[in-house]
């Protein structure tokens, strides 16, 4: 989100005018990478992760069989670009134990928010190397996030990554739009971070990245075509699939596309299919919502997701939702109208307060009634 709220609000003018791998084999660039994978701290417990993995049925998560109902929030960094030097882990420890006595049971985090020194790129867009500090953080992220019994979602990316400000802006578009870099890309992190984490209990799902809607849109950000940004998802999407168990989804800013009803559904299993093979597709959506989108898309709290325009094939997630909003309506309203209402889940932005949408102290009544009326659905295990 990040300052995000005057772009978006440039974009509101413009609102209405309106990809598998084969076998992922690691390519040259990812030889220069440090080994990533073999001694991960992160528990790899077979029947531990079998019974806390999370799981697609139809349009519902389970857990061991039994339904889960997100119950999140997005803690999206404490420190921007925490997880390469900038990790406090006690903040995430104390957090962590907040959020579960409150009853969230997930949370959404972006493991890089745009920072060139985690993911470095060559000036053709591949990868030159993954800090081994990413991992170092990341392993210790995951292993509170086990003690705590949360959920992650970890997103891989944002707009933010090709931003005009970014020292890497051109970089990323770069890897983004040729075939070439966006294989390094995948070869050298995305399969090394699921075989690294693929077996974490608290890996609930990727993010592949956060509102590609602005890196669409903005000028700022590159104003580059769904073709691209679509075959780059299809692929990640497959590559994940063909390397791991773990879910899949897009964080969209909006409604906008991720529906026919209105632009059209650039994640549709039928477009990512056709450019990236039947492993290509996403397991769940987690459109975004924030008030000023109501006069243009309407409001997901008090309708269905098919209502609302997505396609009714998978689960359904509002991925962000201020917790401060201009609707009108408390979070408490807005979480049980969403449970009534057939979604699978709501992720406010945010329980830190990083971005002046409110915190967990404005969620609690919120996230603490979803606990008391469903407790078996967000904590199924317990």
């Amino acid at each position: 989100m990040n300052n995000r709220f005057l772009n978006m609000i440039l974009s509101v003018s413009i609102l209405l005018s309106a990809t598998a791998c084969g076998e992922a084999k690691p390519s040259e660039d990812a030889q220069n990478v440090t080994e990533q994978t073999a001694d991960s701290s992160v528990s790899d417990s077979s029947a531990d992760y079998d019974k806390k993995r999370v799981t697609v049925d139809g349009t519902s998560f389970k857990v061991d069989g039994k339904e889960l109902w997100i119950n999140g929030v997005n803690t999206p960094w404490q420190n921007w670009n925490d997880f390469g030097g900038n990790f406090e882990e006690s903040f995430w420890d104390n957090h962590f134990a907040e959020l579960h006595e409150a009853g969230v049971n997930a949370t959404r985090i972006w493991v890089n928010c745009n920072g060139m020194s985690i993911v470095r790129l060559k000036s053709d867009g591949t990868v030159q190397a993954v800090d081994e500090q990413h991992w170092t953080d990341l392993d210790k992220l995951f292993e509170l996030a086990e003690k705590h019994d949360i959920y992650i979602m970890a997103t891989l990316l944002s707009f933010d990554h090709f931003k005009d400000g970014n020292s890497g802006c051109d970089k990323f578009r770069t890897m983004i739009s040729d075939d070439t870099a966006t294989q390094s890309y995948i070869d050298s992190y995305v399969i090394p971070f699921v075989e690294r984490y693929g077996k974490s209990p608290s890996l609930w799902s990727i993010d592949l990245m956060n509102e590609p809607d602005w890196v669409h849109e903005n000028a700022e950000c590159g104003k580059m075509d769904w073709e691209y940004l679509s075959k780059f998802f299809a692929k990640c999407s497959a590559a994940i699939h063909e390397n791991s168990d773990e879910l899949v989804t897009v964080g969209l800013g909006m409604i906008k596309y991720n529906s026919d009803k209105f632009d059209g559904n650039y994640v549709s299993d039928e477009f990512l299919k056709s450019l990236g093979g039947d492993n290509a597709y996403l397991d769940f959506y987690s459109t975004h919502y924030y008030f000023w989108q109501n006069a243009y898309m309407g409001y997901p709290f008090e309708q269905s997701p098919v209502s609302f325009g997505l396609d009714g094939t998978k689960p359904c997630v509002i991925g962000e939702a201020a917790v401060i909003s201009e609707s009108g309506r408390t979070p408490e309203q807005d979480y049980e109208n969403a449970y009534n209402n057939g979604w699978n889940g709501v992720m406010a932005w945010t329980s830190n307060g990083v971005d002046n949408c409110g915190s967990l102290t404005e969620l609690m009544p919120a996230v603490t009634k979803m606990r008391d009326l469903i407790i078996e659905k967000i904590f199924p295990l317990e």
